[in-house]
């Protein structure tokens, strides 16, 4: 599958992005990482928002390519994207994103207290890896696109 494919399968819609529009969403990731490293904030919490920093990174990526989620599972597919953009030895990481939305939206809709400070933690190291690899490779390979 490719992208391409997914804009065939009506999965997203073309997205001309801008430096401005990708700034903002790393300025977004750094709030949500600095927020999400916060220790007087409920672990439920610190997850929920160091996935949001998650998300935004792919959002980086998709936005980056060319496209944007329609709104049927933008999360899914946004997370998805992962390995089709940065290569299928990501698919790993898009299945433990997959792990975090699941588990987010149980925390964030249906009850509190299911994650503990070192899942958070787990997610927020995940996270800051994740950035310095969209950051390099916005920089390497779309930097004059955006």
């Amino acid at each position: 599958m490719s992208l391409k494919n997914w804009l065939k399968n009506g999965w997203l819609k073309p997205h001309k992005t801008s430096k401005q529009e990708i700034g903002n969403l790393f300025k977004i990731v750094d709030r949500d990482l600095g927020d999400a490293q916060r220790k007087d904030v409920s672990p439920d919490w610190r997850f929920g928002i160091a996935y949001n920093a998650a998300l935004k990174l792919c959002t980086i990526l998709l936005y980056c390519e060319g496209y944007k989620s329609e709104n049927t599972y933008a999360h899914y597919r946004t997370i998805q994207s992962l390995p089709l953009i940065l290569g299928n030895d990501r698919s790993n990481d898009a299945a433990y994103l997959e792990a975090c939305r699941i588990k987010r939206n149980i925390v964030e809709y249906d009850y509190a207290g299911s994650t503990s400070d070192s899942e958070a933690d787990e997610l927020i190291g995940f996270v800051k890896k994740l950035y310095a690899e969209v950051s390099e490779w916005v920089v390497k390979d779309h930097s004059g696109d955006v």
